[in-house]
């Protein structure tokens, strides 16, 4: 029983949204033109389910490039009606259009010289009369067998609500790049906004050493500093090697004692290196295709910056 009911709603919802699809028109034309020409922010309204509606609607906008804000309808009549200006149009979601609320709240709306977008399943009601243009979220039911509990017409407002979002993204031209500085501290956005002189080790945590420098020597550096590599400098502090594991395990059966040995003898020569403005996702890759762990930063003269591990990168989330 509880599947078929969990169909029935699943279905009646689905149905709803095909049919405010069906008959979207010129009108909503007019709606997005109305917010991407708006000189101040989008305010969403709405009382009880509606209002979570006009919360998550809101919450999308500003996060694809349009500001917005949610204004409770009741605490807007005791002050926060003072967020609003001429500038701004105002998206009203009521499914009856005669929500006490919201209705109070569009004489004082009117005078302060706001757009009003009615986003109601009645035209012709008071939200409807009152407003510039017209989201017709008309349903001719609720999924709710006693007809009383939004459902489908929340669902409905939902779908429109996220149609208006992306018609004004793509309108914007919204890319993802504009979408990771919204995000930054999500995945996409670290990929694309992170760079490698946010999360590499400076100068001070890189092991950094001379050509003359010992073996024994440069390991003490490495170990203190606990890494894996030792960045091998000239005089005027260019990288001119790198000195790994890999390194001491290939030179272990040396003559001569490998630990007083210069380290210029048994370094990696023109190591692989990045420059810090370079993305980190960028190193990361670098990483995986050479199969090595570090890799020295440097700037454009190889002057060495700093040290960039992969653990460096999955503490930063990365991956």
């Amino acid at each position: 029983m509880s599947i078929e009911t969990a169909r029935r709603v699943l279905l009646a919802e689905s149905e709803a949204i095909a049919r405010a699809a069906d008959g979207l028109d010129e009108n909503f034309s007019r709606v997005i033109d109305l917010l991407y020409t708006s000189e101040g922010r989008i305010i969403l309204t709405g009382m009880g389910k509606s209002g979570f509606i006009a919360q998550k609607i809101s919450a999308t906008l500003s996060s694809t490039g349009t500001p917005s804000l949610y204004l409770h309808p009741a605490e807007a009549v005791h002050g926060d009606l003072g967020r609003v200006t001429r500038e701004d149009v105002v998206i009203a979601f009521s499914n009856s259009g005669e929500t006490e609320e919201i209705v109070k709240l569009l004489p004082v709306i009117k005078r302060i010289g706001s757009k009003v977008i009615a986003v109601t399943g009645n035209a012709e009601s008071t939200l409807g009369r009152n407003s510039h243009a017209i989201v017709n979220s008309w349903v001719e039911k609720e999924a709710c067998p006693m007809g009383l509990a939004p459902t489908t017409s929340t669902t409905v407002m939902l779908a429109l609500g996220d149609a208006l979002s992306v018609a004004l993204l793509e309108k914007r031209d919204f890319q993802p790049k504009d979408f990771a500085l919204y995000h930054p501290a999500g995945l996409l956005g670290k990929r694309l906004l992170l760079r490698v002189e946010d999360i590499m080790r400076p100068l001070s945590k890189t092991p950094m050493v001379e050509m003359s420098t010992l073996v024994k020597d440069a390991l003490l550096r490495i170990t203190k500093l606990r890494a894996g590599s030792a960045s091998v400098v000239d005089d005027q502090g260019r990288l001119v090697g790198i000195f790994t594991d890999g390194d001491l395990r290939r030179h272990l059966d040396d003559e001569g004692g490998l630990l007083d040995k210069e380290i210029r003898s048994v370094m990696t020569q023109t190591p692989q290196t990045i420059q810090p403005d370079r993305l980190a996702v960028e190193a990361l890759d670098l990483l995986r295709e050479k199969k090595i762990d570090e890799i020295p930063v440097v700037n454009e003269n190889c002057q060495l910056m700093g040290l960039l591990d992969v653990q460096d990168i999955l503490d930063a989330g990365l991956v």
